[in-house]
């Protein structure tokens, strides 16, 4: 396997882009070798459709479109990103705040944090955000 891969899909910010982008993630870590069945793909799955929400109902139509960036380093981290241009950097809310939603960050970075990996966010020149997360890449070793 190269020592660098990536992949990128733009998508609407639309609620029908979420499963959009779920399936793309899903298809290129099955072309990288990660079975669909591993623990890690679950894992995966759940925190693309968190980030792919967040980037469509938290951008108030202020973003057309979102980008998930994937990248595989060396067989060993996978970084995948949800970049929006809107300008306001997601928060965690207080575990205290009774509401119905707004724990998407909170759940993206305990998942993380479970599998062996880390949240970032980074600002855009277009003045938006890629929220990161980084995982140990699991899926075994191909020769």
């Amino acid at each position: 396997m190269a020592d660098h891969q990536e992949s990128t899909v733009t998508l609407p910010s639309d609620p029908a882009s979420v499963s959009a982008a779920r399936r793309h993630v899903v298809g290129v870590l099955t072309e990288w070798g990660l079975p669909t069945d591993a623990d890690s793909a679950d894992t995966i799955r759940l925190i693309v459709s968190e980030l792919a929400t967040n980037a469509v109902q938290h951008t108030f139509g202020q973003s057309p479109t979102f980008t998930v960036d994937m990248r595989l380093e060396r067989d060993e981290q996978l970084h995948i990103g949800v970049t929006d241009s809107h300008p306001r950097w997601p928060k965690r809310l207080p575990a205290a705040v009774q509401q119905d939603n707004g724990r998407g960050m909170v759940i993206i970075r305990w998942l993380a944090a479970e599998c062996g990996g880390r949240l970032s966010v980074t600002p855009t020149p277009d003045g938006g955000k890629t929220v990161w997360i980084a995982l140990p890449w699991t899926a075994p070793v191909q020769s």
